[in-house]
């Protein structure tokens, strides 16, 4: 890890006749969680007390996420030049913190932790892949496909650990994968909507379920076929399934229904209600509202 630097980034390149102007939102929000890092550093850390090996790596890698939000906050602000991410990034920390007075695993166990850190890195890699191919511009591009690279590092490291703690854990596959699913059901929650809030509005009062919506309805058109078979991939190599066998094959099945209806069904229904809900609320109740 840590073969890049914001200097090996192409800046020259950039070509604003190529932004797509419908990724600028999401990579502003993007931006701001990647940057938020240190706060999950210090939360792992804790879960992690006395592994130095481990504590040293999540160190590197909280400043790897950290280098991702200032290379996606710094192309924000060339296809935005009135972006103020470090601004932006305050309001965001106003809205939204992790509870860090944690001295335990929210998973139950260390095992379990690193299987739900594997989902998020799954998550990532899928998100910045998608992105990668998705766009034309050079720099973002280039950004992108960076990150992606170093989400996947960032996967073998969780799961190469999570294997060492299985020996003491003894997570079996069925608590895997109800902690992995419990995972990818979070990636609604607060931390995304609140970031699209912070780095898009102007003065509108926070509302996640409009903001998770409108997040989801911008991120999720990029990702194709091969992005979602890569996650299901690995997915399964966290939770311990062989996707070669029968019951894998079923299960894989099963997977690309879960992350379809994610990405099309749930997002849509989201849409339809935030959109029902703005429609037959009065004028005077939101008022009061914000």
């Amino acid at each position: 890890m840590g073969n890049w630097t914001l200097d090996d980034i192409p800046w020259d390149s950039f070509d604003r006749s190529r932004v797509d102007s419908g990724i600028i939102p999401i990579i502003k929000a993007a931006s701001l969680v990647e940057y938020n890092a240190e706060d999950y550093r210090v939360y792992l850390n804790r879960v992690f007390d006395g592994d130095n090996r481990l504590q040293a790596a999540i160190d590197s890698w909280a400043e790897e996420e950290v280098q991702h939000g200032r290379a996606l906050g710094r192309w924000a602000a060339l296809a935005d030049p009135e972006f103020d991410f470090e601004t932006r990034f305050g309001r965001f920390r106003e809205n939204f913190r992790l509870q860090l007075d944690a001295s335990v695993s929210v998973r139950g166990t260390r095992a379990g932790e690193l299987v739900a850190r594997c989902m998020v890195e799954t998550g990532t890699n899928s998100f910045y892949s998608a992105l990668a191919d998705a766009t034309d511009e050079p720099v973002l591009k280039s950004i992108c496909r960076r990150i992606a690279d170093d989400e996947y590092a960032h996967y073998c490291l969780f799961h190469r650990n999570m294997r060492r703690y299985m020996e003491h854990d003894r997570l079996s596959r069925l608590k895997r994968v109800r902690v992995a699913f419990g995972r990818m059901s979070e990636s609604e929650d607060d931390e995304l909507a609140s970031a699209y809030w912070a780095a898009n509005s102007d003065g509108q009062a926070y509302d996640r379920r409009a903001n998770a919506a409108a997040y989801a309805r911008r991120a999720l058109r990029y990702y194709r076929p091969q992005h979602v078979a890569r996650g299901v991939e690995m997915i399964f190599n966290a939770v311990g399934i062989d996707g070669r066998s029968s019951a894998g094959r079923l299960a894989a099945g099963a997977v690309r229904l879960f992350v379809w209806y994610r990405l099309r069904v749930a997002t849509r229904l989201l849409v339809a209600l935030v959109e029902a809900r703005r429609r037959f609320v009065r004028p005077d109740s939101a008022a009061q509202q914000a």
